[in-house]
């Protein structure tokens, strides 16, 4: 019986510092820019043990240095209920699940505030596990951030290519200029390598990638010029915009 009831005590002490921990990292975030996340870490550690020189392009800026159309376009490609949804998408979510239950190309359900949540506090995969600590991650950081912070966070930590991390780096990489800089053409072109950005190139864009772009841009034409965060939860103004079908 004391044999339990230390082993629960451990686990209760574990418990409580993982929480601790987990809502002091997202405080912290909140104001501050994530230096690492373990993605690039992973990467570095692929890139040294494939005999492969180590590559990490990541300069953080604020939003403000970030083109707004940048921000519309991965809005329009990845998360187009992003000022909607309290950090999940359930309408895509079951569409996912039912995409895959039929044995289609595997679609994912997340959300720009969960792909952010992964990127900062966890490592890539789809197991349970790792999709429970998601959902909790998500849930803080849509708590305690602002999704103007959410989506600054995301788009200076995500890949946006081999090696290279962040919409500043990514700016560079692809279109020689600065994230401040970014026309709707080299925004979309980013956008639509997310899904898969160690696989797909922006520029010279594949044709495949080139249809991405061509939709892409038609989104965010239907959209507007930028997003208006101070919209966000307004029912009445966001339902105005609704998703359009690919």
């Amino acid at each position: 019986m004391r044999i339990l009831i230390r082993i629960f005590k451990f686990f209760f002490k574990v418990f409580v510092g993982f929480i601790i921990v987990s809502v002091v990292s997202v405080i912290i975030f909140r104001w501050l820019p994530v230096p690492l996340t373990p993605l690039m870490i992973i990467r570095c550690v692929e890139q040294k043990s494939e005999g492969k020189s180590m590559t990490l392009k990541h300069d953080w800026v604020n939003i403000e240095e970030i083109s707004p159309k940048l921000q519309l376009a991965v809005v329009c490609s990845e998360d187009q209920n992003y000022l909607k949804h309290y950090g999940f998408d359930w309408g895509a979510i079951e569409k996912a699940m039912k995409a895959n239950e039929k044995g289609k190309k595997i679609r994912g359900g997340s959300t720009i505030s969960q792909q952010a949540a992964k990127n900062v506090f966890l490592w890539p995969g789809r197991s349970y596990v790792r999709k429970a600590f998601e959902a909790y991650f998500t849930l803080l950081i849509e708590l305690i951030w602002s999704k103007k912070r959410i989506m600054e966070v995301y788009l200076n930590s995500i890949e946006m290519g081999n090696g290279v991390y962040g919409a500043e780096s990514a700016a560079q990489h692809w279109y020689k200029t600065s994230a401040k800089k970014l026309n709707k053409d080299q925004s979309a072109g980013i956008a639509a390598i997310l899904p898969n950005p160690i696989k797909y190139v922006a520029n010279p864009p594949t044709s495949y990638i080139l249809k991405r772009k061509e939709w892409i841009k038609k989104q965010m034409s239907f959209w507007g010029n930028q997003l208006d965060y101070n919209k966000y939860n307004d029912e009445d103004e966001l339902d105005k915009k609704k998703p359009l079908k690919r």
